[in-house]
């Protein structure tokens, strides 16, 4: 909090709060700020395990196939792609509290059907999951089946494309442990730091070549 205070006060929102409407449509949405955007969100990819692929047939799941079609042939069936790009959104619970409709919460591991879904097509095709870390998923039951494994934090679509496709380096580092499963996270303490027991990936990492 005392860091998030400090920026704002640098940048000035306490002495003078109230905006210029003019001058903000010039500057929100400015190409150059969009770029400054897009190359922050290149620098957070993660590089978790595996490798890019070269590939001209894709097979995407939470991707926009119309930005999957400037990389390549896009195809409804997996068998016919030479890679599977696919998006994962880290599993959370639907509860009734009022904080936790607004923040997810609850297990990190995916449904179990959700993840012989995707080990089949993982079997089928060589796939790339870029998992959308906005919690620390639970990603062991996926990680021994994914040609390339990414963590992302609301990338967009060609930042996650580039990425798998070996067009981008992918430099960041990972903020957080991830668990090998709930129980590990049920048995770490909650005041300490990176106390998860056999991380699948430990706070730091970050995959070394194919990047």
């Amino acid at each position: 909090m005392r860091r998030i205070l400090r920026d704002k006060f640098r940048l000035g929102l306490f002495d003078d709060p109230y905006v210029d409407p003019d001058a903000a449509v010039e500057l929100v949405g400015a190409p150059d700020g969009r770029a400054l955007g897009r190359e922050v969100q290149r620098r957070s990819v993660v590089h978790l395990a595996g490798g890019p692929r070269t590939a001209t047939r894709l097979y995407v799941e939470g991707i926009d196939p119309a930005v999957a079609a400037g990389y390549g042939t896009v195809v409804a069936d997996p068998e016919l792609a030479e890679l599977a790009v696919v998006r994962l959104a880290t599993p959370y619970e639907r509860r009734e509290g009022m904080l936790e409709q607004h923040f997810h919460s609850g297990s990190l591991e995916f449904d179990p059907a959700e993840v012989e879904r995707l080990t089949a097509l993982a079997a089928a095709v060589p796939t790339a999951f870029a998992a959308q870390l906005e919690r620390p998923a639970v990603l062991t039951p996926l990680a021994p089946h994914a040609a390339l494994l990414i963590g992302e934090f609301g990338a967009a679509d060609e930042v996650v494309l580039d990425a798998a496709l070996g067009r981008a380096p992918m430099t960041g580092t990972l903020p957080f442990d991830l668990p090998a499963s709930d129980a590990a996270v049920a048995a770490s303490r909650e005041d300490v730091p990176f106390d998860t027991a056999a991380p699948l990936f430990r706070h730091g990492h970050r995959a070394t070549g194919g990047s």
